[in-house]
């Protein structure tokens, strides 16, 4: 089998709730890669930016080194990511890069469970069929209290088990325990919550907030402290009973073998396209199994549920609702987890008509 065309587009996806990174982000722009071969099987992957000038940068990248597949055996995977490492050494790795070959490698693996007839997840190996995963589209920084108690009402009666809420924009303590209070008081305490931080306190900063948020029984206290800080991060884990999680910002495996041997983490979150991918992920999820450390998700929620589902050390996935709408359907939610589809691949199809509506 070898990979004969390939194609990109580029989609602007809108965001049914915006949110502020610096500036309102209102869309997150995708690179979409379809690789073809000459069974007629078609490997889907992608990748995506909320920054429109680092987008245009991404793209030019997906289109370059995607026809470093043709010609290729796409079950051939890390054969493939060495050459892809080769035709972009000179500017990588990581970076940009890994977002590029995450996408790849994502349309690699499709390919894979369609040539094997297998879901993504059984061909990863199987140990259940559903992932577990807490609802994170919403709660942003930019909401009132009020606002935040209501909106997680409404998340609660969606289904949702658990959910996250972000800290770390307030001046006051005061005012960030009004808003953890908001949150809390209106789901009651059987509804997991967890609290992103965003890199935004001081290792001293997040331990004295910690102590403060201890009454809201958060399941995570998510990135408190800026990523490099890893003897700062350590401080943060030592000093509270609430688990940190950290590792979305990271790129490649290596960094998770620092955060979890210098313990700086409970939990390890790990981003698909930072990490560089599928192949990649399974080996970062791997190191925190040797650890006995619990794995989360990061975005990309219709393909991560599989990964989560397949390893041993697979904890939760993280429901960010940022590219679903490109697809036909996703895994849908059934008493707090995602339940994962028995098609071939990841499952995914392009909804054409929403593809139409969004193309750049």
């Amino acid at each position: 089998m070898k990979v004969t065309r390939v194609e990109t587009m580029a989609v602007n996806v809108p965001l049914e709730v915006p949110f502020l990174a610096g500036n309102l982000v209102k869309t997150a722009p995708h690179a979409i890669l379809q690789a073809y071969t000459d069974d007629g099987l078609v490997g889907l992957g992608y990748c995506f930016s909320i920054s429109p000038k680092g987008f245009n940068s991404m793209k030019a990248a997906l289109d370059d080194l995607s026809e470093e597949l043709l010609g290729e055996n796409p079950l051939e995977t890390e054969r493939i990511a060495a050459k892809l490492h080769r035709a972009f050494s000179w500017e990588g790795p990581f970076g940009l890069f890994n977002m590029v070959q995450a996408a790849i490698d994502i349309a690699l693996w499709d390919i894979a469970g369609k040539a094997y007839g297998q879901p993504l997840y059984r061909l990863l190996g199987g140990r259940r069929n559903r992932a577990p995963a807490y609802f994170s589209g919403a709660l942003w920084r930019n909401f009132s209290p009020s606002e935040l108690g209501q909106s997680a009402e409404s998340i609660v009666k969606q289904g949702w088990k658990a959910m996250k809420m972000r800290l770390g924009g307030e001046q006051r303590a005061e005012d960030e325990v009004r808003r953890a209070q908001a949150v809390r008081s209106a789901i009651g305490d059987d509804i997991q919550l967890m609290v992103d931080i965003n890199q935004g306190w001081s290792p001293p900063q997040a331990i004295t907030m910690g102590r403060r948020l201890e009454p809201f029984n958060y399941y995570w206290i998510e990135d408190p402290v800026p990523h490099q800080d890893f003897a700062g991060s350590a401080r943060v884990a030592a000093a509270l009973d609430t688990a940190i999680c950290a590792g979305e910002y990271h790129y490649g495996k290596e960094p998770f073998l620092r955060l979890i041997g210098e313990g700086c983490v409970d939990i390890a979150m790990i981003d698909l396209l930072r990490v560089g991918g599928i192949t990649e992920w399974r080996k970062a999820a791997a190191v925190a199994e040797t650890y006995g450390v619990p794995v989360a998700s990061h975005l990309l929620p219709e393909v991560h549920a599989h990964l989560i589902a397949a390893v041993p050390n697979g904890l939760t996935t993280e429901y960010m609702p940022w590219s679903i709408p490109l697809f036909k359907e996703t895994p849908a939610l059934e008493n707090g987890e995602l339940v994962l589809t028995e098609k071939p691949g990841h499952g995914l199809e392009l909804d054409m008509a929403a593809i139409a509506r969004w193309k750049m």
